[in-house]
């Protein structure tokens, strides 16, 4: 890619999307392409179609999908692994057919099995069963995975994955019931300071350790990744730090404010015990994450109250 390369970045709108677009522009591309889902449905494989073979895209981004916590994954399986599926397997065949040079598709960590050795090499891939409350995406994501691999195997154009670990950000969504675990506990202990609540639950035990990368982060290494001359097939996006429910909780309730109760309501579902990528592989390519926890959840918790206060809150 160069700076009059024609980037096509599906999902712009999303966390991901919109934080690669700010980093794509920050590096000084100026031929950005976006659609909103209103004027190209990727689950629609003709639209796809005529969108590609119009626009002669140079690199794709594909950072679109249907997202969720666990209570959005285990309510809505079937939505999950069909529209995820259809955003795959269209936006792949169909930038190859239209001649892309270039493709980055965006999986996710929870692709690994459910007991996986930790911390998470690459090659764990398919070497167990998955989590049963995330199973549905991560075949959508795995399928997404495989679909590149075996068409550089056998087409030989060069396009490749990005397995991000949990990510927040700039653009989160803060859905009260089907936001991921970060953006759930921000607005939870945000709500909690401003109703003066005594105590605040929260889902689990407390005991699973998790790994987060701020947004900024993830889209500096997807343009890093976009860069390599031959990048390997898939490689894992994380920070290489992790942290358990409960102190992530409560570090959150500090950089909020809130000063009173956290309880831990056992009665919910932990989901994976632990899920801690190894970093080494993207690491080997000269790419480091920048943004630490702490900061990056005062710089997540600046962002909520400006689009709250706004009206642009992704709820």
């Amino acid at each position: 890619m160069n700076s009059t390369s024609k980037v096509f970045v599906a999902g712009h709108g999303g966390m991901v999307g919109s934080a690669v677009i700010r980093r794509l522009k920050l590096l000084g591309y100026h031929n950005i392409i976006t659609r909103t889902r209103k004027e190209l449905d990727l689950k629609d494989q003709s639209a796809v179609r005529d969108f590609f073979q119009n626009e002669k895209i140079d690199c794709a981004i594909i950072a679109a999908a249907k997202v969720g916590g666990i209570h959005a994954n285990n309510t809505y399986p079937a939505e999950f692994i069909y529209e995820n599926l259809s955003i795959a397997q269209n936006t792949i065949h169909e930038a190859y057919y239209s001649g892309v040079n270039r493709l980055l598709f965006l999986g996710s960590t929870c692709i690994y099995p459910k007991l996986a050795e930790q911390p998470m090499l690459e090659s764990v891939l398919l070497s167990g069963e998955l989590e049963p409350t995330n199973e549905a995406y991560a075949i959508a994501k795995i399928a997404g995975l495989k679909l590149c691999q075996f068409y550089r195997k056998q087409y030989g154009c060069l396009f490749h994955s990005a397995m991000p670990t949990n990510l927040y950000g700039t653009g989160d969504n803060y859905h009260p019931d089907n936001s991921h675990v970060m953006p759930a506990l921000i607005r939870r202990f945000h709500k909690a300071k401003e109703e003066e609540l005594n105590e605040v639950v929260v889902w689990g035990s407390g005991k699973p350790l998790r790994e987060f990368l701020h947004s900024d982060d993830a889209a500096a290494g997807i343009i890093h990744l976009l860069s390599i001359k031959n990048p390997p097939d898939w490689v894992n996006l994380g920070s290489g730090f992790e942290v358990s429910i409960r102190d992530l909780a409560h570090l959150i309730a500090k950089v909020v404010g809130y000063v009173g109760d956290i309880a831990f309501d056992t009665s919910k579902p932990d989901g994976t015990p632990r899920k801690m990528t190894d970093i080494s592989l993207i690491q080997s390519t000269g790419w480091e994450p920048k943004i630490n926890l702490e900061e990056g959840i005062t710089l997540a918790y600046k962002d909520f109250l400006i689009e709250n206060s706004e009206g642009r809150l992704r709820v």
